[in-house]
């Protein structure tokens, strides 16, 4: 089989007439950093993800986490459990706060946090789990649930990859979690470019990461530019950082997320399509959500029978113009996490056999319905 037609790219964005109109519009109206669009956004999230939820938008999902993890109190000394199936930002701001991280293995059919090695790596020591939907798949949050709260355990999902996905109907981050934190990186499901959400019912938690999102200081920078010389005195009542997001970033998230829904049903589309179309083959394909679940299809990863053919694979696809990533290489191999906490590949048999085997193929919701039967066609062609 011989390339034919344009490339597929891994990823490609889908942005509109609005959204470019929507940041072309803050640009015009002279205010750039955070101000009435980061407000409106934060309150168009709330709405989206349910009654009682509240939202603070930040300058990336590492940031979230990191200001979610300080509002909880985590410090040095504290042990915090994550999943070695995730990018390092979910363990690197463990760090950031002096605290140790707990590294445990995955579900072989999920692909997200096993609760039982949970259950396992729990010490005194241990004060926050961090549970990753895998892809957007939704973890097992019930049985996590179970296992934190008779140790006052503190909860703070890295939910990058889980909008809009849902547990019985509930949105990921809305239920009994501390805090999940979104990302809107330029890949993911909605796009602000760069940028995050928190999401807690913590009224306490969101007022604190407000505070400290930007230096802690006691009012934010719209207000501060107010002709009134009450707001212009401002105070410094905490330790902060330089977390906040702009309105540009804003403004295309609040378009962006006013189609949502829309993007969500076209990858859901995708999903079913490569699941119908490489049916048959060997291969493992991404665990189907049951029917309690929304799944946000931020990725569709294959798995092959040994590192051999996957390699064989993925020079296949890059022959034939076809795009692909790799979600993750596991962090107990990567360099400083193996060696800090003393990590073996023998410690985590799933994460490492499914590093080996894996391969995310294009999945976004621009795709056109030729371009997802060229990628079908391509890897049926692997086979034959």
């Amino acid at each position: 089989m011989e390339a034919a037609g344009p490339d597929i790219p891994f990823f490609r964005l889908d942005l509109d007439d609005e959204d470019i109109a929507s940041v072309v519009s803050v640009l015009r109206g002279g205010w750039l950093t955070a101000g009435p669009q980061v407000a409106a956004f934060e309150d168009e999230f709330e709405q989206f993800m349910g009654e009682g939820v509240r939202a603070v938008a930040v300058a990336s999902n590492t940031a979230g986490m990191h200001l979610a993890l300080e509002a909880l109190g985590i410090a040095q000394g504290d042990e915090v459990i994550v999943p070695t199936l995730t990018f390092t930002a979910t363990a690197e701001v463990v760090r950031a706060l002096g605290a140790d991280v707990v590294f445990v293995d995955i579900d072989p059919q999920t692909l997200c946090i096993d609760p039982d090695k949970i259950a396992e790596a729990i010490t005194p020591r241990t004060r926050a789990i961090m549970p990753v939907h895998f892809g957007g798949l939704p973890c097992d949050m019930g049985r996590i649930y179970a296992l934190a709260e008779p140790h006052g355990i503190h909860v703070v999902d890295d939910a990058a990859h889980a909008l809009p996905a849902s547990i019985d109907g509930v949105h990921v981050g809305a239920g009994a979690s501390d805090a999940a934190v979104f990302s809107f990186y330029a890949n993911k499901t909605i796009t602000t470019g760069e940028g995050g959400m928190i999401v807690s019912r913590n009224e306490s938690l969101i007022e604190r990461c407000k505070l400290t999102r930007f230096h802690g200081i006691d009012r934010d920078s719209f207000d501060r530019s107010a002709p009134d010389l009450a707001k212009l005195c401002y105070d410094v009542v905490a330790p902060g950082f330089k977390y906040n997001m702009n309105d540009m970033a804003a403004s295309l998230g609040r378009t962006q997320l006013s189609r949502a829904h829309d993007f969500h049903t076209r990858r859901q589309h995708i999903a079913a399509r490569y699941h119908d179309g490489v049916a048959g083959l060997p291969l493992t394909l991404p665990a189907w959500p049951k029917s309690h679940q929304t799944h946000s299809w931020h990725l569709y990863p294959i798995q092959f029978h040994d590192r051999a053919a996957r390699d064989r694979f993925l020079e296949h696809l890059s022959r034939h113009g076809v795009g692909f990533s790799i979600h993750y290489r596991p962090l107990h191999q990567m360099t400083y996490w193996r060696e800090r906490n003393n990590l073996r590949d023998d410690q985590f048999p799933v994460a490492t056999r499914y590093a080996e085997r894996c391969v995310s193929l294009p999945i976004f919701a621009s795709m056109r319905d030729d371009e997802i039967a060229r990628v079908i066609d391509v890897v049926q062609a692997a086979f034959h």
